[in-house]
């Protein structure tokens, strides 16, 4: 078997895409989605009448045009894989608890509306406090989450006593931030600080019993992916999991539940405790409000991009 079939056995398989034609062929078990896969899904020749179709029916109302579109990107992918998809909560949203809360219902009831299982949806949130509490709200009314831009370990444990379904580490945009404060070029990833927070992550909530799933994301390299082989899940772009089944050397898993490590105490944070360990974490303060002005970003080049359109 090569790398990805190995990886298979031992990890869920998510991609990383919203391009059908990628997730057709890749056959991953779950798929996630943001703006800027969205977009690259819309600029494909199939999917204008669609396009034509949803603006004229909101008339001019862009932001209901952007969350139809996800929906009907959604619901695509669902015809193509067996898992779940997550769908991605406007950014925008990231600090206001309760309108996350009525955007995640409103994707559930748009995707029941379509026929779609909505045990197969996961409400894709930023792991704020805001909304980790939206996410521990939502749970409680058995709608799951996936609560991304997870840098810090204090986001890993609000998420796991949030009783969230799914967390998303980026294990990528750390490497990028320990590049530039090191001032280095390459980093082994025995020494890689994004791979060392999902290991930490993964061992800590198996240590206590935590059923929230931990999923890699934002990967630089194939070895990084190959350093977290038995994790949850890692969603994996479509370049990075075509380059795994080129390796043909055997994959090691490192991470499953029942290896011994290091025991870790278990803690659990109240609203100013995740503050104060928020202002006491370099990396969480230089990334997550980037990454949320960055998915942002995303949307609204997306929303000027079908604004142009409908002219």
């Amino acid at each position: 078997m090569n790398a990805l079939e190995q990886l298979k056995t031992m990890t869920t398989i998510v991609a990383d895409t919203g391009d059908l034609q990628a997730i057709a062929r890749l056959k991953p078990v779950d798929a996630t989605t943001n703006p800027s896969l969205i977009t690259k899904a819309l600029t494909h020749p199939d999917k204008q009448a669609m396009l034509a179709d949803t603006l004229s029916r909101f008339s001019g109302d862009i932001d209901a045009v952007i969350d139809d579109l996800t929906i009907q990107v959604g619901c695509d992918i669902l015809a193509l894989i067996e898992g779940r998809v997550s769908t991605e909560v406007d950014a925008r949203l990231s600090y206001d608890t309760e309108a996350t809360i009525t955007k995640a219902h409103e994707f559930i009831e748009a995707y029941a509306k379509a026929g779609v299982d909505t045990q197969r949806i996961l409400i894709k949130i930023a792991a704020t406090w805001q909304g980790i509490e939206a996410a521990k709200q939502l749970e409680k009314q058995g709608i799951h989450c996936n609560l991304t831009l997870l840098f810090g370990q204090h986001q890993a444990v609000a998420c796991a006593d949030a009783g969230v379904t799914l967390i998303s580490p980026f294990v990528g945009r750390i490497l990028d931030w320990q590049k530039r404060e090191q001032d280095r070029q390459d980093i082994d990833v025995s020494e890689d600080l994004g791979v060392q927070s999902v290991k930490r992550t993964y061992q800590y909530y198996k240590q206590h019993g935590y059923q929230t799933q931990v999923m890699g994301a934002s990967f630089r390299s194939t070895a990084q992916i190959l350093a977290l082989a038995g994790c949850d899940l890692l969603t994996i772009s479509p370049n990075l999991l075509d380059e795994l089944s080129t390796i043909t050397d055997p994959v090691v898993q490192q991470l499953s539940a029942d290896m011994t490590c290091e025991p870790m105490k278990k803690v659990s944070l109240d609203a100013q405790a995740f503050s104060n360990a928020y202002e006491q974490d370099s990396i969480t303060q230089a990334l997550l409000p980037k990454g949320i002005d960055g998915f942002i970003q995303a949307r609204e080049e997306l929303a000027q991009a079908l604004r142009a359109l409908s002219r």
